[in-house]
């Protein structure tokens, strides 16, 4: 393929690339008075570039046409589907995030700048078929992702949380590193598909090793047991809408570069990893699940509950199959819109004076003092919890259905029961509200932004997100299929 025809594929990559260059320069001439400006403008490139992949997507793209600089990136439908998730959580983190740090003075042009940076490393690290094109995307994002988490300097929460990703995000990449180094010296190749043909027999130790560590700092980006001890301090202590982000878009980057490591450059030793993705798929239903029930501030618990999460979508990963593909990448475009929809909520609960509203205890009685944000955030809670109709049963029943057709009944009984738990701090958060009398904490008004964005949320996850599932589905069943061509 020429050279031509590989610019022709990264087309979005290359408009986020030199809009985010532009839009730096504007920021450093014209100062913080245009961050509105900036942010409305990298909303819209992001807008282009989802309709620049989406054609990829429905066309089930795949194959040699889809690859660019000699393999090192393919811009296929599994690839697309996963940036469009990813386009949609940067674009709702744009968004939201004026009004709130409009609050603080704190507004800044870079951050519309930061988050199309982010956007950018993680669309690279879903369509990485090389190790090498795989830390370029990584660390680009990473890079952008310690300056959000510390964006709102007055705030010694957010400086905190920042330094914390930053040491410990560092850590991870450097075992990272070691396992690619590992990988490389046993195999002779960055390639995803030469790591498969030469790893295709008994698999050495020095290899194995290299996998563990390669699992072990991807772990971190998505917050697996046991490398989860960062997102609690980090959702509490970054910017709310540098939250949402975190816990939207980089979860769906990272589990997606996750399926194409393991299924397709390690997808000969399926035996290897598998045990290790179950452990780290049951530890993270269990421990997301207690370590949510003693929290009293919002943001916490949904770190546990993204923890959680993770361990259910894991589930998926561990069957090894394109069923248990497609149900991880239903579950994660649900889980977006259900990550969204809660953290917009949380951002719209606000006291008289505008100052956050995160304690459990202040949205005592929320149903009778604002009660279209209190129903929302109810469906928010009971849609995490997996509480039929509500779409986030949808995903769960997926990912279960998925193991226990690849034989996995007890990892799919573990997780239906471990699911019960999990129940339980969802329902505590609709009981406060409904339940306990009025805190009459919550008194801010919010913007049409994130009402909008809310109510989208809300009907995403609502029963009539079923309307959804035949598509959804279809798309997800030819994403999923491309990681599987070479078997």
């Amino acid at each position: 393929m020429d050279f031509a025809a590989s610019l022709k594929l990264i087309a979005p990559e290359l408009l986020m690339s030199v809009s985010g260059l532009v839009l730096l320069l504007v920021s450093a001439w014209v100062g913080d008075k245009a961050s509105r400006a900036i942010s409305v403008a990298a909303a819209v490139v992001l807008g282009a570039c989802f309709f620049l992949v989406a054609p990829a997507v429905c066309s089930g793209a795949s194959g040699p046409d889809t690859l660019a600089f000699g393999g090192q990136f393919s811009a296929d439908a599994f690839a697309g589907l996963a940036k469009l998730m990813i386009f949609a959580a940067g674009g709702a983190a744009l968004v939201i995030a004026p009004a709130f740090f409009e609050r603080f003075n704190a507004m800044r042009a870079e951050y519309p700048v930061l988050i199309l940076f982010a956007v950018l490393g993680m669309s690279i690290m879903v369509s990485a078929r090389d190790l090498i094109t795989l830390y370029i995307g990584l660390e680009l994002n990473s890079l952008a992702a310690y300056v959000l988490a510390a964006f709102l300097r007055t705030d010694d929460r957010s400086a905190e949380a920042g330094l914390k990703y930053f040491v410990l995000g560092a850590l991870a990449s450097g075992i990272l590193l070691f396992g690619m180094s590992l990988t490389y010296g046993f195999t002779g190749t960055t390639s995803f598909e030469g790591i498969r043909v030469a790893l295709n027999g008994e698999m050495a130790m020095g290899a194995l090793f290299g996998l563990i560590f390669m699992l072990a700092g991807l772990a971190f980006k998505i917050s697996a047991v046991p490398f989860h001890m960062w997102t609690p301090d980090v959702y509490e202590g970054a910017p709310t809408p540098v939250t949402a982000f975190f816990a939207s878009a980089p979860k769906v980057a990272a589990l997606a570069l996750t399926m194409r490591v393991t299924l397709e450059a390690f997808g000969a030793q399926d035996d290897a990893w598998r045990q290790i993705v179950i452990f780290a798929a049951i530890a993270s239903i269990v421990i997301g699940a207690l370590g949510a029930i003693g929290q009293s501030n919002l943001k916490r618990l949904l770190a546990y509950s993204s923890i959680n999460n993770v361990g259910f979508i894991l589930i998926g990963l561990a069957a090894g199959t394109p069923a248990g593909a497609s149900a991880m990448l239903v579950y994660l475009a649900i889980y977006v819109a259900m990550t969204v929809g809660g953290f917009v909520a949380v951002l719209m609960l606000k006291d008289e004076n505008g100052n956050s509203v995160e304690a459990i205890a202040d949205i005592a009685g929320l149903s009778r003092t604002r009660p279209a944000l209190a129903f929302c955030l109810m469906l928010v809670m009971f849609s995490l919890a997996g509480i039929p109709p509500l779409f986030g049963f949808w995903g769960k029943f997926v990912v279960f259905q998925a193991a226990v057709n690849a034989g996995f009944v007890a990892l799919a009984a573990i997780g239906i029961a471990a699911s019960v738990i999990g129940a339980f701090y969802y329902i505590k958060v609709v009981k406060v509200m409904y339940f306990d009398e009025p805190a009459d904490v919550v008194k801010g008004e919010s913007d049409w932004a994130h009402w909008a964005l809310l109510a989208i949320s809300a009907l995403a996850i609502s029963p009539l997100g079923y309307l959804l599932t035949p598509w959804l589905g279809n798309l997800a069943d030819k994403a999923a299929a491309v990681l599987f061509l070479g078997v």
